[in-house]
């Protein structure tokens, strides 16, 4: 069943009921400042980093469900509710929730009032906009009060949560005109603060949370909402808020509008103080006056929605599937900015205290990304490289505010220094800027000296072939791409972590999945090479990759599909030697996808047997048979409940990459089948069973093994956004970025007519009329360009600002 639809014209989502299966959330800003808002308001905000500047408090994994976030209370004649529905949940005579491009509008009606509450984060400001519309919609005059509400984080989200014995003495405010500011600890060593704003004179105000809500009441049942009145409450220590009381005066059919800012500001060091313990509120009140009217919210509206247009207009799709235009238009690249934002640390899942910006998730990421803003690319891709050792390894995660490596997760997963060399090389093709290769970049955050990007590139393909075991093939470390594969692990003490523990640290536990990567990634190392006039290094390089596929041919092909790995003992994982987990996804698609085994028909026996034995309704599995028990020389993965996460989940990561192998061999069908199965528009109308977001990838499906099977979880921050987005304009679509121009290559469903791709590439238009009047899956017979035929399929490279029809016959 569906609970809400897609408004295409609005580029929004629109949730008609507040009960859908699960929070169903947006992201509010692009840059800095940034917020996560469900459907019923609720969630958080922070400036940088979700750890160390967060300005909101969310619990997460409450009871009930999404408790916490921006509300606003009214009060009725003594009726009180709130036009999210949560956290009073009284019930209401309309509700809706629009999710769109960077904002959230959601809309309340109960007894002739509606109120509409709309957020956003304007561009290059480091606020969350609130305008807030209150409507009378009945016959009769309504006399109302309004009272807004949000609980103030003590900045380290991780300390905000378990250091009671300090945090509950330290919280400071100060309230001045409508504004509240939460300064605790910026007597000391902060320079920062927070403020919550409200562009009219108030009648009252809170920032203490027990006055606010009462004693033994939770945010369903605030005192103050119910009553009708603000206790005018100074924090001193225990729980800072932010509430802003305001009475309302309203004819039949009049309408009030009302700004709230969350805002943050730091101050230089000379300039804290206004005078002793007052702070300097001179950078607030500037930025609260840059949105004081409803003109100011409407421009800054009006500039984020062609923000969005421009960044989605730069490739798009005219198509007879609409569900596809969905995707590819809309809702895709749109998950891709905001993962490449986030990586993996902030969401209703991911809390943001234990993770930062992954090495291996920030490169992928960078494949969604990269061709909307090209610039922020290239700085992600310095940030990362910053982070590696020089000895090509590298730190798993880095903290977005410090960009230092996290030293909590460490390094050693041996798949990671490789995705550099695959987002450094996705950078260039889609810019032609090879001079961020004689960038000078620091070894672990200058710690270990530095050298030229290119360098870490080629310390990057070295860390493989200076780390192979017995068989030749790469050694896994603590893990790879599968962070739950943990071979050297061994850990039979309760709490140990598996991905930092490593109790038996053996040179035998080998990857076939990076044997996979290193043949895929490494062929751009050596073009590079080339390009600067390195043909020796070139060569070598060649030579290498040439080796490890004749290796992974001979030692990591089963028969019928692609090994996964060698275990510590030298033993195999993912053969039809092994009782459970006898065939695993990953190596299928990515060795495929680098070409191994495609002349010989090892490819198309590998891709058929995930077709037999992976593949279900809902995606294709992780492995098949599930694990039944604790394996101790597997580690994680054997933990899981069979037909989650790892054990036998479907891991939409995993699956465009069988898509693109699909391509590989010229499968078009298969391919589309693959993609369709997990992307979310195809899953609106079996929300009840999916349960997340029917505009975004989850991270897992519940696999054929799973009690809830086709149940999804962990979604919004996860790599399928970027690979599915390749997968689909790149694999399928065919349009390819790569150094000298444009490549056309689709791969599609025979019964497709064609369709059309506007592409912007390297500041220059390509309006691409792919035609199949043969009803083929692959091959190009004709290209011409503004009506001229060409010999090749790489359309070149056109001077920027023009604009160019192309015209591609398949055949």
């Amino acid at each position: 069943m569906k609970f809400g639809y897609f408004d295409d014209a609005n580029k929004e989502y629109v949730i008609q009921t507040p009960k859908t299966p699960y929070p169903w959330i947006n992201y509010l800003g692009n840059e800095q400042f940034f917020g996560l808002i469900s459907n019923t308001a609720g969630g958080y905000s922070f400036y940088r980093d979700a750890r160390l500047r967060r300005l909101t408090r969310y619990r997460y994994n409450n009871v009930p469900l999404d408790n916490g976030g921006r509300y606003f209370y009214v009060h009725d004649e003594g009726d009180y509710w709130t036009p999210g529905w949560m956290p009073v949940k009284r019930d209401l005579d309309f509700y809706e929730c629009r999710h769109g491009l960077g904002y959230t509008s959601i809309t309340g009606e109960r007894n002739g009032l509606k109120v509409n509450q709309l957020a956003f984060v304007p561009l290059g400001f480091n606020a969350e906009v609130y305008r807030v519309k209150v409507s009378n919609v009945s016959d009769s005059p309504k006399r109302v009060s309004l009272f807004s509400y949000l609980e103030f984080c003590l900045w380290n989200a991780h300390d905000d949560m378990t250091n009671f014995q300090r945090n509950l003495s330290i919280s400071e405010v100060e309230i001045e005109d409508s504004v509240i500011y939460h300064k605790t600890e910026y007597r000391e060593r902060r320079n920062h603060y927070a403020y919550y704003s409200v562009n009219r004179r108030i009648d009252g105000f809170d920032t203490d949370r027990d006055t606010f809500l009462g004693a033994f009441n939770g945010l369903d049942t605030p005192q103050v909402a119910s009553e009708g009145k603000s206790g005018n409450s100074v924090a001193s220590g225990w729980s800072p808020i932010a509430s802003h009381g305001i009475h309302l005066e309203l004819a039949p059919g009049e309408e009030q509008s009302l700004i709230f800012m969350l805002g943050y500001v730091e101050n230089p060091q000379e300039e804290k103080w206004e005078s002793l313990n007052v702070i300097n509120k001179k950078p607030a009140k500037a930025m609260i006056e840059a949105f004081a009217t409803d003109a100011q919210v409407d421009s800054a509206l009006a500039d984020l929605a062609a923000y969005w247009d421009g960044l989605l207009g730069k490739y798009s799709i005219q198509s007879s599937d609409d569900k596809l235009s969905l995707m590819v238009n809309i809702w895709n690249p749109y998950q891709c900015m905001v993962t490449f934002n986030m990586s993996r640390s902030a969401s209703y899942f991911e809390s943001g205290i234990g993770r930062g910006m992954g090495f291996r998730d920030s490169n992928q990421d960078l494949l969604g990304f990269v061709h909307q803003i090209p610039d922020r690319a290239r700085e992600r891709i310095i940030d990362i490289a910053s982070t590696q050792f020089d000895d090509g390894g590298a730190y798993h995660q880095y903290q977005p505010l410090t960009k230092q490596g996290n030293n909590e997760v460490g390094s050693g997963f041996n798949d990671d220094p490789l995705w550099l060399i695959t987002g450094t090389a996705a950078y260039i093709k889609e810019t032609g800027d090879y001079g961020i290769l004689d960038e000078d970049v620091p070894f672990d955050s200058g710690r270990q000296g530095s050298a030229t990007l290119f360098e870490h590139l080629k310390r990057s393909f070295d860390h493989v072939t200076n780390n192979l075991g017995p068989h030749g093939l790469p050694l896994i470390g603590r893990a790879d791409w599968n962070d739950c594969l943990n071979l050297n692990c061994f850990s039979e003490e309760p709490g140990e972590s598996f991905q930092t523990t490593t109790n038996l640290d053996g040179k035998t536990a080998e990857s076939v999945f990076i044997a996979g990567l290193f043949v895929f990634a490494g062929p751009d190392y050596a073009e590079l090479a080339r390009r600067r006039g390195l043909e020796d290094e070139a060569t070598r390089a060649e030579r290498e990759i040439e080796n490890m596929r004749k290796i992974t041919i001979e030692h990591g092909f089963d028969g019928d599909w692609f090994l996964r790995a060698y275990d510590y003992h030298g033993e195999k994982i993912g053969s039809r030697e092994n009782e459970e987990g006898q065939i695993f996804i990953e190596p299928q698609g990515f060795c495929v996808m680098a070409g191994i085994g495609v002349e010989e028909g090892l490819a198309e026996k590998a891709l058929n047997s995930v077709r037999d034995r992976l593949e279900t309704d809902y995606g294709i599995m992780l492995q098949q048979p599930a694990y039944s028990k604790y394996y101790l020389n597997l580690g994680e993965i054997s933990t899981y409940p069979p037909g989650y996460k790892e054990n036998a989940g479907i891991f939409c990561h995993n699956n465009p990459w069988v898509t693109i192998a699909e391509t590989v061999i010229g499968r078009g069908d298969r391919a589309f089948e693959t993609y369709a199965k997990i992307a979310p528009a195809y899953l609106e109308d079996i929300s009840e069973v999916h349960r997340m977001e029917p505009y975004v990838y989850s991270q897992m499906i519940a696999g054929r093994d799973a009690v809830r099977e086709g149940e999804a979880k962990n979604s919004w921050l996860t790599g399928t956004a970027a690979w599915n987005y390749v997968a689909i304009t790149q694999a399928i679509l065919g349009i390819q970025p790569d150094y000298d121009g444009l490549r056309i290559d689709p791969c599609i469903p025979q019964a497709w007519d064609g369709y059309k791709i506007t592409r912007s590439f390297r500041g220059a238009e390509y309006k691409i009329s792919i035609q199949n009047p043969d009803h083929v899956s692959k091959g190009v017979k004709s290209v011409t360009v503004d009506g001229s035929p060409i010999e090749s399929n790489v359309l070149p490279v056109f001077e920027a600002g023009s604009s160019h029809e192309v015209v591609v016959v398949l055949g």
